[in-house]
């Protein structure tokens, strides 16, 4: 029975439909080098000119060398594919619904010129930070009137079941996995009765990130449940570039009121309810006030791109009046698109690093970065700053993991410090900086994070509630394993081939 189930699954299908479309492909190279040498001369001569484009206008040319390298070696095979999966792209009703839904939204992020103003005065030296994330990448700052910060999944989900169970207009949730367990389930209790008593419960999650724990009828046994549902950027077994950038997000708003994020999706590793690589170390943090409108926009942006119903013309109908509170410091919440040429995550966190004076701290999981990055990095600690980097002592991927450790020798000689979390796998993504300035949310240091996919951050800005951040990593430390130079050499035959996997990094 089991093996007629995996025959017959989804997986399976997927497979054979792009060895399939491999065979395919493969053939016409064939027949066209058989029949038309000019189609070959022509991609040859194209080839040096894609080249010289991609080094002209790339904006990190540490991911686009994958592509300079295969079309270089593979001249005619390889040029044939970028310009399939550009035209792919351009092509895709998924990409333009994104594209227009996202410039439809912007109307929705206004800046309060006051709350602007107060910022630059009670710290001039951040301005340009601030005019970046308020005008360049479009989101507002709001005075902050209350966030929390939780250390671990395990602490943060049941304050999400509890502000759940209070709900009385809407749930929205956005994620990249979800897999029944005991966390889900937990969840999917509250959210059918919500729905039962008539309240709006919207659930999307990412197709290809829950690909292997929800099977491809679990949208429609949702909305059997009286819950809408939408699966984002459904896999398609036709190879296309769109299919490479995902929705890593994770929001949860609630009557917009309250908004939830971090790094954990909903799974039972998260909260450490099943162990897949050790303790697992993560994070949740909980936004209320008016800074939670900016999340029901961007919740909104991406249901009103992939629905097939009737969509949201008016997003204000989601805003809620903004409860007194006491005023502690500012918060913006951004998001992350891959669809346009702004580097938003990159450059926020390029900005921190940038403005430390004392000290950076960063949790991140993954470590593959371009030279900007490095250099930025090695730059913070050659000012003086205490940089420190947190990444798992148990890998979730092997492969990934060695290329993580590849950059170690490199950053620890230019003055970085690399800690290794001994109990397990570090999933938090957090930059913490001098007392005053911290971001938390779904931003990997790896290409994926930072080009690819869509994803989300809160930036916070002297919150006393900071503290609670360094805390957590300060705490971190004391279970972890401070790296050493002699532990990170490689010999020439190993460094060789971790920088041909480097090559590839942009696809892991």
């Amino acid at each position: 029975m089991k093996i007629l189930k995996a025959l017959f699954s989804r997986t399976t299908f997927m497979i054979l439909m792009v060895v399939l479309e491999v065979l395919i492909i493969a053939s016409v190279f064939h027949w066209f080098g058989e029949q038309a040498a000019w189609i070959a001369e022509v991609l040859r001569f194209l080839s040096g000119l894609i080249v010289l484009a991609i080094i002209n206008n790339s904006r990190h040319l540490s991911q686009d060398m994958l592509w300079i390298v295969a079309i270089m070696m593979l001249p005619i095979p390889a040029t044939a594919v970028y310009l399939l999966l550009g035209a792919d792209m351009l092509a895709s009703r998924t990409t333009w619904n994104l594209v227009t839904s996202t410039n439809d939204a912007k109307k929705y992020y206004q800046q309060d010129p006051e709350v602007l103003e107060e910022l630059n005065r009670k710290d001039p030296q951040k301005k340009g930070q601030f005019h970046y994330i308020s005008h360049s990448a479009g989101f507002p700052f709001y005075r902050n009137t209350g966030f929390d910060y939780y250390g671990l999944g395990d602490i943060g989900y049941p304050v999400m079941l509890e502000e759940m169970k209070k709900a009385e207009k809407f749930i929205f949730l956005e994620y990249f996995i979800i897999e029944e367990g005991e966390m889900w389930n937990g969840m999917l209790e509250i959210l059918e009765q919500k729905a039962k008593e008539g309240l709006d419960v919207r659930v999307m999650y990412d197709d290809m990130g829950s690909f292997m724990t929800l099977s491809a009828k679990y949208a429609k046994q949702l909305e059997e449940k009286g819950i809408q549902c939408i699966p984002f950027n459904r896999i398609n077994p036709i190879i296309g570039i769109i299919m490479n950038h995902r929705d890593h997000r994770k929001i949860m708003v609630i009557d917009g009121k309250t908004a939830f994020s971090g790094g954990v999706n909903l799974a039972d590793e998260y909260i450490n309810k099943i162990e897949k690589h050790g303790h697992w170390k993560d994070n949740v943090i909980r936004i209320t006030g008016e800074a939670v409108w900016s999340y029901t926009v961007m919740f909104l942006t991406h249901w009103n791109a992939l629905t097939r119903k009737e969509k949201d013309e008016d997003f204000t109908k989601f805003k809620a009046e903004p409860l007194p509170g006491k005023h502690d410091g500012f918060i913006a919440p951004y998001g992350e698109t891959p669809l346009d040429d702004e580097i938003t995550a990159q450059n926020i966190y390029m900005g921190i690093l940038n403005e430390s004076n004392d000290y950076c701290y960063i949790f991140t999981p993954y470590l593959i970065i371009d030279t900007e990055m490095i250099n930025a990095l090695i730059l913070c600690a050659k000012h003086g700053v205490d940089v420190r980097i947190m990444t798992p002592g148990i890998p979730d991927k092997k492969l990934v993991w060695q290329i993580t450790r590849s950059y170690y020798r490199q950053l620890i000689e230019g003055g970085v410090k690399i800690y290794e979390y001994t109990p397990g796998f570090i999933h938090s993504k957090v930059f913490v900086s001098d007392d005053q300035v911290a971001t938390v949310g779904t931003v990997n240091l790896d290409y994926r994070s930072l080009y690819l996919h869509f994803e989300n951050g809160t930036y916070l800005y002297r919150s006393e509630k900071i503290a609670d951040i360094k805390a957590d990593f300060m705490e971190a430390c004391e279970k972890s394993h401070l790296m050493d130079i002699k532990e990170v050499r490689k010999g020439p035959i190993t460094a060789y081939l971790l920088a041909i996997l480097r090559l590839f990094a942009p696809l892991m």
